[in-house]
């Protein structure tokens, strides 16, 4: 048995998709949690299914890293693998993007804080573009206020993993004209943050995201349990519209 199985979650906390999920090293956590122990991880928690990568492709070398996550989660039936590129390195992106859509790579995580990344920057569009007209899914780090604006009006398909409940009105307005801007529930802390979304734009603009290891798992799926939403709202928000994605 898993050492965090101390409690049977609620079947209202169950989580299909979990599309925050890293392993590896990360020198300025002070953490290098293997695959193997965020296996475990999630093994213990209501979490049924993740979207993950290697941080080595994110803080060390973005070919490496997108190679060894699809090595390491072909024996992982209950994680997907998401690729990454270098923004600061743009020239290098579109054999890595050709090399992940060849994989089947459907997902591309974003690091711009890691890497200095901005909005305006020519490297930063440059693989917004090659993302897109891949076809590719973009998990975005970052303030939505400065970079939702710049993939607006794109058809782009959009998870944004940082937003937090003081930007809530931000995104909801974004959201109004772009179907396919979602967020994830980990910063939404204020007690009314993910109802405001559903009443305002549906419940199809949020999906869950914990960024385990890094992050405590539980008290994210006790939000999503005890939040005043109907259960095809919850059911849509912890796993249906990742599927959707995923599809």
């Amino acid at each position: 048995m898993s050492r965090y199985a101390w409690l049977e979650p609620s079947p209202l906390e169950r989580v299909g998709w979990d599309v925050d999920v890293l392993y590896g090293p990360w020198p300025s956590r002070h953490a290098d949690v293997g695959l193997a122990a965020v296996r475990e991880r999630l093994h213990g928690s209501p979490v049924q299914r993740g979207l993950a990568l290697s941080s080595r492709g994110a803080l060390f070398d973005a070919a490496a890293g997108n190679a060894q996550t699809v090595e390491d989660l072909a024996g992982c039936p209950e994680l997907l693998p998401v690729g990454t590129v270098d923004l600061r390195d743009a020239l290098a992106a579109e054999p890595q993007l050709d090399a992940l859509t060849a994989a089947g790579v459907r997902f591309l995580r974003l690091f711009t804080v890691e890497q200095g990344a901005e909005p305006g920057f020519p490297g930063y569009r440059h693989v917004v573009d090659l993302a897109l007209a891949r076809g590719l899914v973009l998990l975005h780090d970052g303030d939505v206020r400065r970079f939702g604006p710049a993939l607006a009006g794109r058809g782009a398909q959009v998870v944004f993993l940082d937003l937090h409940a003081y930007f809530l009105a931000d995104f909801l307005l974004l959201a109004r004209a772009e179907p396919g801007f979602r967020a994830t529930t980990r910063m939404l802390s204020a007690p009314d943050s993910v109802e405001r979304v559903v009443e305002s734009v549906g419940a199809r603009h949020l999906v869950f995201g914990s960024r385990t290891p890094f992050m405590d798992i539980s008290p994210q799926t006790l939000r999503l349990r005890y939040a005043r939403i109907s259960a095809q709202d919850r059911a849509a928000v912890a796993g249906g519209n990742v599927e959707e994605l995923v599809r």
